[in-house]
């Protein structure tokens, strides 16, 4: 049966519990381990699709159209596996799920309550991705400890052990370990803390990983002592993660301190030592002292950090491809509308505007995009990237001077951006956004089919307004390409500029299929582009 390795996080949140797990799922792939990832989130949203990116970051999307967590782009891209609505579930999910089976009957009359329902359900949706076709599902539960919404979750954890055998559950228990420079002390009261508070919910984890500083002393005496403290086996059980230089890095960390041994060991699975040769040499080439081009990223959500993190991610795959450094500068179309385009751009060598909704900052990105076009400077426009790309060539280029999205002005003399009639086509219910997996047909004279080489791909997409296809006459005798399209629908996918060296525009997300030893075809021509800019 399939075998289940579940992380859990104490004291504080953001230690890395996505990176950890998605670094000991390479680990394990590596050694002929066949993995899926899960992540449950404990907030209340039945997905993470309608919250602002400054709540909890980007929203990723799948092929299969689920709006996600972030965390499962860092799956993805550690293990280069395609992931879907099953491997991301949130305590919304899990109480409309319940209360919907209440409501149909399905409880014959039962009090329907936390334990045992809301529990069942949680322990459902991990059985749901076990199979032959999967030796170990590694579970991530969002938040710590001491949060009080992810008590389910614990209650849960403990039913699943009882049912399936502890010796089929792996509880690692990722936990901040502070070091203080003053006395140069590595103190461990915060992970004693943590474990107690999950010792009350009768579990004890078999491994901690200590997340640290570069500093941090973490000899054999420092592992012992926590080991016993915290009721480990030995101190093979207690692993240090240190900050390192790339998150990419962490495979290789975990691997010396032995955790993949050690949850073998415990389930009894046999297996090759991981060979971390071709991923190291990634690492390295990540590491090395390129030349540095500053990439500008000019959107509305610049205030947190994790707004725009796969596409931060898929700039740097490429760049470490081309031999590149990037310093990356995260730009507020707001401040450019306030000064204009040549204080923050200057210098800029390749420009991106990413996906986004509304009218915040649209007239700075439109800025932004002319200074690109104009100057010359490599360009990608991603979803609303694009869409503003088509309203400013519009604009300035075809001579449409009041051209617009409806999104923005319902009532525009020129709606070369709205949404389309094709769409109702090929979208389900009546509903305008395209979620998941489209195909697009590329032109065979385009940038982009020779980036790819190949003429059909399919992309991922999040977004409810197109290209209105009435104008395509004009743009196309202004000088713009329709360089890709919908084969079912006839939207445009992909557009370029002819007389740009790179200006380049894309309706769907492509950073979402960028991993770090396979970057995506339309960020290698950005940066490849870009490295020619003087």
């Amino acid at each position: 049966m399939s075998k289940f390795v579940i992380l859990t996080g104490g004291v504080v949140s953001s230690l890395g519990k996505g990176t950890t797990a998605g670094s000991l799922g390479r680990l394990l792939k590596n050694r002929g381990v066949k993995v899926t990832m899960q992540k449950f989130d404990p907030y209340l949203n039945v997905d993470p699709g309608t919250m602002s990116p400054y709540q909890h970051g980007e929203v990723f999307i799948t092929d299969d159209g689920a709006e996600t967590d972030l965390d499962i782009g860092h799956y993805e891209r550690f293990l280069d596996i395609n992931l879907g609505r099953a491997n991301n579930i949130t305590s919304g999910r899990i109480y409309s799920s319940v209360i919907n089976k209440e409501r149909m009957g399905k409880y014959v009359g039962a009090t329907v309550q936390t334990i045992p329902h809301i529990t069942t359900e949680v322990k459902d949706c991990m059985m749901a991705l076990t199979g032959k076709d999967v030796d170990i599902v590694i579970v991530e539960i969002g938040g710590i400890v001491s949060d009080y919404e992810s008590g389910i979750y614990f209650h849960a954890i403990r039913q699943l052990q009882s049912e399936v055998g502890e010796e089929n559950v792996f509880l690692l228990h990722v936990d901040l370990l502070p070091y203080i420079g003053a006395t140069g002390e590595t103190k461990f009261e915060t992970v004693q803390a943590s474990i107690q508070k999950l010792n009350s919910y009768g579990i004890t984890p078999d491994a901690i990983v200590c997340r640290t500083s570069k500093d941090a002393v973490m000899n054999s005496e420092v592992k012992s002592v926590i080991a016993k403290r915290c009721f480990l086996k030995g101190p093979e059980c207690v692993i240090q993660n240190a900050d390192t230089d790339t998150v990419y890095e962490i495979p290789i960390t975990l691997q010396k301190e032995g955790l993949d041994d050690v949850i073998l060991k415990k389930f009894g699975m046999s297996f090759p030592k991981a060979d971390l040769n071709s991923w190291s040499f990634m690492v390295n080439n990540f590491k090395a002292n390129n030349p540095e081009i500053r990439i500008c990223i000019v959107g509305k959500y610049t205030k947190v950090a994790d707004a725009y993190l796969s596409i931060e991610e898929a700039i740097h795959h490429a760049c470490t491809y081309n031999q590149v450094k990037a310093k990356i500068d995260i730009i507020d179309a707001e401040d450019i509308e306030e000064v204009g385009a040549e204080k923050f751009l200057k210098g800029a060598k390749a420009i991106l505007v990413p996906a986004g909704w509304g009218s915040r900052g649209f007239n700075g990105m439109l800025e932004t995009i002319r200074y690109a076009r104009e100057n010359k400077i490599p360009y990608l426009g991603i979803g609303f990237g694009m869409q503003l790309a088509i309203v400013e060539f519009g604009r300035n280029v075809v001579g449409l001077q009041n051209a617009n999205s409806t999104e923005i002005d319902p009532e525009t003399e020129f709606p070369v951006i709205d949404v389309m009639k094709e769409q109702k086509k090929v979208l389900n219910n009546g509903v305008n956004t395209r979620l998941g997996a489209y195909n697009c047909v590329l032109d065979p004279s385009s940038k982009a089919a020779k980036l790819y080489g190949k003429e059909l791909v399919s992309e991922r997409h999040r977004h409810s307004y197109e290209f209105n296809s009435a104008y395509y006459d004009k743009f196309e005798q202004a000088g713009m390409l329709f360089a890709g399209m919908n084969p079912d629908s006839k939207l445009v996918e992909v557009i370029e500029n002819k007389s740009h060296p790179y200006f380049v525009g894309v309706i769907f997300e492509p950073e979402n299929k960028s991993r770090p030893n396979k970057p995506h075809p339309l960020f290698l021509g950005l940066i490849n582009t870009a490295k020619s800019v003087r």
